[in-house]
């Protein structure tokens, strides 16, 4: 005989409440929900004004925008256009000089367990040596190159490297077909692939460079200048 289903409906109602701890609270951002309620309101106020305060206390500019939002083409509405930054640096040297840099930016946990750290300083010294390694590679601003990783650290780095010196990255997830990454090399019309020779799960190995191979063999890939392991 089956339930009743006022039965059933009481057990998809969760009214149980998990209060963070009191270092969660003292860490954190915004500082409960009267600080967020400020910022609701703050932004229902004016939204333009909220978000362009954001944007020049939270990031640094190599171009200050002098115009916040463009709606004159709306839906295509265009923020911060006249403004000009660099992703990476927002991301990393920014921190450089502060306490920052000696935290933790990256945890990895490998396919066996072996937990990697890296600090902001450590991994600007990988991405810095990685977008020279690409720029002497002949990778230059308005490239597209396709990163065909494991979810490494290295991975991190090549994304990083690619924003730093204004080449865009198209990540192509790493248990994807050599069809399905010769595709996705054509479409973004990328001039270089950056990949491992293998990555491992779940204690396999998957032969990326070969799969690498393997698609651009099947032709249309003349685009493709370097193939960067």
């Amino acid at each position: 005989m089956s339930a009743p289903s006022s039965s059933i409906e009481s057990t998809l109602v969760e009214n149980r409440v998990f209060e963070p701890t009191a270092a969660t609270v003292q860490a954190a951002r915004v500082s409960g929900m009267a600080a967020y309620q400020a910022l609701c309101d703050e932004a229902d106020k004016d939204f333009e004004g909220f978000w362009a305060r954001l944007a020049r206390e939270t990031l640094t500019w190599h171009k200050p925008f002098t115009k916040t939002l463009d709606s004159s083409n709306a839906p295509f509405y265009k923020w911060f256009e006249d403004g000009e930054l660099n992703a990476s640096y927002n991301c990393l040297d920014r921190h450089m000089g502060t306490p920052v840099e000696n935290k933790t930016a990256i945890i990895f946990e490998a396919d066996g367990g072996e937990v990697t750290k890296v600090t902001y300083k450590e991994l600007l010294a990988k991405v810095s040596r990685f977008a020279n390694a690409l720029k002497a590679r002949g990778v230059k601003k308005g490239d597209r190159v396709v990163i065909y990783m494991p979810m490494t650290v290295e991975g991190v780095v090549a994304m990083q490297a690619c924003a730093r010196i204004g080449a865009t990255h198209s990540v192509v997830f790493g248990g994807f077909s050599a069809k399905a990454l010769q595709e996705r090399i054509q479409d973004a019309g990328a001039v270089a692939v950056i990949t491992a020779n293998y990555q491992l799960r779940g204690g396999k190995e998957l032969p990326l460079k070969s799969i690498v191979d393997d698609g651009i063999a099947m032709g249309g890939c003349e685009c493709i200048k370097n193939v960067i392991v």
